[in-house]
């Protein structure tokens, strides 16, 4: 993979939401009293020269130098990991610099290992940069290939599974025990829901169960759920709204007098740019809806249905994280709105920002492989020289081996692929969900704005200006294309485009 592909994919392909802006050096967030200092390694020497004429400082200040940092959630599993048979594993940071074309170039990957010394799990890392020649390229593809790897674990377990399907089931429950189906919420609700559990159950059956095909083919094995549970500990219900998870991760800035009330810093950002006008017509659709039903705060305060729904919903669906201080408290509309729009944005969008696209991104699975099985090369050794006289076989036999490569591919192709019945964003299954003439109308402005984002995504991938949103290999980004105005249900099969109403694959 090119160096400019490589960074367009973490705007740009299926797991997009990973990029955060850097501090230099990048710290850790693991206990010290187990890790000791894992602050990164890589120094100003190691990219001072790629930077077109800047300091890091500068770079810093001036919003240019980002990270996709895997350290801290791979760290503390690579012992047990790498104790598993055809395993070898790095925790991966990747530094990437803001060109002046708009395009992200990776400056330096540090690999780490654990280190057990003194009681402690420190790291030890070894940093490389860039080359375009001889075998120290083969490395450079090399250090990419251990960084890809750590990205689709992280991808299918946490931004997939935990992210969309897991934490939409205790609304979907909450919303069918609490709310009635003449309810104003369930019915605006219930679209977002369609076949989300029947999938899951599928899904807990074949591919996530101990020894299902998640465990067979990606590279956390019979820890995937494990991690996956541990990450959800960290989770919160705010920042699954686009605009927070932007601004969380230092990739925009609240801005008032912008029409999504926040401002990329890094502009040609393909999945933000698109996710945000989608997040901005959901908002805008849900205001209307709920301002039909509920005029005022004391409306919302005193609607027993719909405060038994949150009361669920955060006591009981994610009663492990009851206590924490970032839940909405329900006593406003504008809560409700919030809510309301995170639930839809993460059962649409979001879902759709990460499924859709696994097949066309990593079924060629040297892309985006799912795990990796041996070390780097270290100089002077037998795997080094080989590496000099055919780099493709030490590659390929670094990577997911022969067997779990087709079984993912093969889930992956199925997982891509839309349904012949799918019902996109915009889109009701029956004109009659509802009778109130308000309603339908409201409705039918948001399905003309996700019409009028279609062309503004066409539009986007059409600008020779915005590089990031096609790449090298002129793969356009359409995975945020509503296609809502389809209504023929052509639009079946690998599409790599669509965003359905619900997780319903």
């Amino acid at each position: 993979m090119t160096d400019a592909e490589f960074a367009r994919e973490i705007l740009a392909g299926v797991n997009p939401m990973m990029i955060t802006r850097v501090e230099f050096p990048p710290k850790s967030t693991l206990d010290p009293s187990q890790y000791g200092d894992h602050t990164s390694t890589i120094t100003e020497a190691h990219i001072g020269l790629s930077l077109e004429g800047l300091t890091v400082q500068q770079a810093v200040a001036s919003n240019r130098l980002y990270i996709l940092d895997h350290h801290d959630h791979m760290m503390p599993y690579l012992v047990r990991l790498n104790n598993l048979d055809d395993t070898f594993l790095y925790a991966t940071r990747t530094l990437l610099f803001l060109k002046g074309d708009g395009t992200l170039a990776p400056v330096a990957i540090e690999l780490s290992t654990p280190l057990l010394e003194g009681g402690l799990t420190t790291a030890k890392s070894t940093v490389y940069t860039p080359a375009s020649t001889g075998v120290e390229a083969w490395i450079w593809q090399l250090a990419k290939a251990y960084v890809c790897v750590n990205d689709y674990g992280y991808h299918q377990l946490v931004s997939h599974w935990l992210n969309t399907h897991a934490v939409m089931e205790p609304f979907i429950i909450a919303t069918n025990r609490q709310l009635s189906v003449t309810h104003p919420v369930h019915k605006l609700l219930h679209p977002h829901y369609r076949d989300t559990m029947n999938i899951n159950s599928r899904a807990r059956e074949l591919l996530v169960s101990a020894g299902g095909i998640i465990e067979l083919t990606v590279f956390q094995r019979k820890y995937a759920m494990e991690m996956s549970s541990v990450t959800y500990k960290d989770w919160n219900f705010n920042e699954q709204a686009l605009p927070d998870d932007l601004i969380k991760r230092g990739m925009a800035v609240r801005d008032p007098s912008s029409p999504h009330k926040v401002r990329l810093l890094l502009e040609d950002y393909p999945y933000a740019v698109d996710g945000l006008a989608i997040w901005t017509a959901i908002e805008q659709w849900v205001t209307e809806y709920l301002a039909i039903y509920y005029t005022s705060d004391s409306v919302l305060q005193s609607d027993v249905e719909l405060q038994a729904w949150w009361k669920e919903v955060r006591e009981v669906g994610h009663g492990d994280l009851k206590d924490a201080a970032w839940w909405p408290k329900m006593k406003t509309v504008a809560e409700l709105v919030k809510a309301c729009a995170t639930i839809i944005w993460t059962g649409s969008a979001l879902h759709a920002a990460v499924n859709f696209g696994q097949y066309p991104y990593a079924g060629y699975h040297p892309n985006k492989p799912s795990a990796s099985r041996r070390p780097m090369p270290e100089p002077d050794s037998e795997e080094y020289s080989l590496l000099a006289r055919d780099p493709e076989k030490v590659f390929i036999r670094t990577i997911t081996n022969q067997m779990q490569a087709i079984i993912g591919i093969s889930l992956l192709e199925i997982l891509s692929k839309h349904s012949s019945d799918e019902i996109y964003l915009g889109q009701r299954d029956t004109p009659e969900w509802t009778s109130d003439a308000k309603a339908l109308e409201a409705f039918k402005r948001f399905g003309m704005r996700l019409e009028g984002i279609e062309s503004q995504v066409v539009a986007l991938n059409g600008n020779p200006q915005l590089k990031n949103r096609n790449g090298p290999a002129q793969f356009p980004y359409m995975l945020l294309y509503p296609n809502t105005s389809d209504h023929t249900g052509e639009a079946e099969g690998l599409t790599a485009r669509g965003i359905p109403n619900s997780i319903s694959i």
